[in-house]
C-alpha cells in the first residue's frame, strides 16, 4: 500500500524590510488555509521565510542585525502561524534566523507536526558568501557575518509516516547533504532557499545559467539517493534585489514533477508517494551492497584540494 504525502511547497514573494512579523505570518496562514483546502497534509516555506533576506545589508554591529532573529519559537508572531496549523491538521516546516539564549545565530528551519509541536530542527551547515563588506561586489551576500555553521549536521525525523530530512539554500548545491541523510534512509528532503538572480560578481552568468544548476544540484540529490526533494523560493525583488524563483518538486529518479513559473506568493501541490524511493534504495542505490567507503577518505579528511593520489605503477 503506498504512503501518500501530499505536500504544498508555499513559496514566498518579495519580503521588504518595512514589513512585519504580523504581516509575513498572515500571508503564511493564507497559503496554509489555500493549501488545506487542495488536500495537502504538509506545507513547506522558504528559508528566512519570517523575514527580508537581511544578509544583503552590513551591519558594522552586528548586534544591529538582531532585530531579524527569533529569540522563541512559536513566539507572540508567529504563534498564530502555530495556531492555524493546529486548528487545520497541517504539518509544516520553514525557516527563520535563530537566536539562542546563549547568544548564537543560525540560520534555522524546523519541523513542525499536525499538533503545532516542533519535532526536528536544523542549522545551515554550508554558509555561502563572506563576513566582511566587499566593495567588488553588486550586492552583499553576508551570511558568514550573521550565522555560525550549523551545529547538528543532517539529521532525518520519523515525520507524516516518512523519514523526512531537512536543508537550507546553499546545502542543497553540495552531494554530502544528500548522501548523509541518504544512509540514514531519507525518503524526503524539504528545502527553502533565497537566491539572488545574480551573484554579485560574476559577469556572465545568467539567470538561465543559475537556474540550471539549481535544478541541477536538486535532482541529482534527488536521484543519488532515492529521495523526494522539495525545494521552496522566496523569490521576486526585495527592495531592490531580486531573487529567483524555481519552486519545484523532484522525485526519487530525479525528474521535476512541477515547477511554479512566476515570483509571487504561490502554492505547488503534489501528492508524493514515499514508496517511490523503495526501487532507487533497492537496486542502483543500494549502499549496503554497493558502496566501497574504504575509497572516500579524502572526503572528511579533506578540506580543500589537495596532491593528487595517482601512482606509476
Amino acid at each position: 500500500m503506498s504512503r501518500l504525502l501530499t505536500v504544498a511547497a508555499a513559496q514566498l514573494g518579495p519580503i521588504h524590510r518595512a514589513d512585519d512579523r504580523a504581516s509575513v505570518v498572515r500571508r503564511m496562514i493564507a497559503l496554509m488555509q489555500q493549501a488545506k483546502a487542495r488536500g495537502a497534509d504538509f506545507v513547506i516555506y522558504p528559508e528566512l521565510a519570517l523575514t527580508t533576506f537581511f544578509p544583503r545589508w552590513y551591519c558594522e554591529d552586528r548586534v544591529e542585525a538582531d532585530q531579524w532573529f527569533e529569540t522563541a519559537m512559536p513566539g507572540p508572531d508567529t504563534q498564530p502561524l502555530f495556531d492555524t496549523a493546529r486548528a487545520l491538521g497541517m504539518a509544516m516546516s520553514f525557516g527563520y534566523a535563530e537566536l539562542t539564549p546563549e547568544g548564537r545565530h543560525f540560520n534555522s528551519s524546523i519541523l513542525v507536526d499536525r499538533t503545532g509541536e516542533i519535532i526536528g530542527k536544523y542549522r545551515k551547515v554550508h554558509l555561502p558568501g563572506h563576513a566582511e563588506r566587499d566593495p567588488t561586489r553588486a550586492h552583499q551576500h553576508l551570511e558568514k557575518r550573521y550565522f555560525e555553521p550549523g551545529d547538528r549536521g543532517f539529521p532525518v525525523w520519523r515525520f507524516e509516516n516518512g523519514l523526512v530530512g531537512m536543508a537550507i539554500c546553499n546545502d542543497r548545491r553540495w552531494p554530502e547533504t544528500y548522501r548523509v541523510m541518504g544512509l540514514q534512509g531519507v525518503e524526503m528532503v524539504v528545502l527553502g532557499y533565497n537566491t539572488p538572480t545574480t551573484n554579485g560578481h560574476s559577469k556572465t552568468e545568467t539567470l538561465a545559467d543559475r537556474l540550471f544548476h539549481h535544478r541541477l544540484s536538486v535532482q541529482a540529490g534527488a536521484y543519488h539517493n532515492s529521495t523526494w526533494v522539495v525545494a521552496v523560493a522566496k523569490a521576486g525583488v526585495e527592495d531592490g534585489f531580486p531573487l529567483f524563483g524555481g519552486t519545484l518538486i523532484a522525485d526519487p529518479s530525479g525528474k521535476i514533477v512541477g515547477e511554479l513559473d512566476h515570483e509571487e506568493d504561490g502554492l505547488l501541490i503534489h501528492a508524493c508517494d514515499l514508496d517511490a524511493t523503495r526501487f532507487g534504495k533497492e537496486t542502483m542505490f543500494n549502499f549496503a551492497a554497493h558502496r566501497r567507503v574504504e575509497h572516500y577518505d579524502l572526503i572528511t579528511s579533506r578540506i580543500g584540494v589537495g596532491a593528487p593520489l595517482g601512482t606509476t605503477d
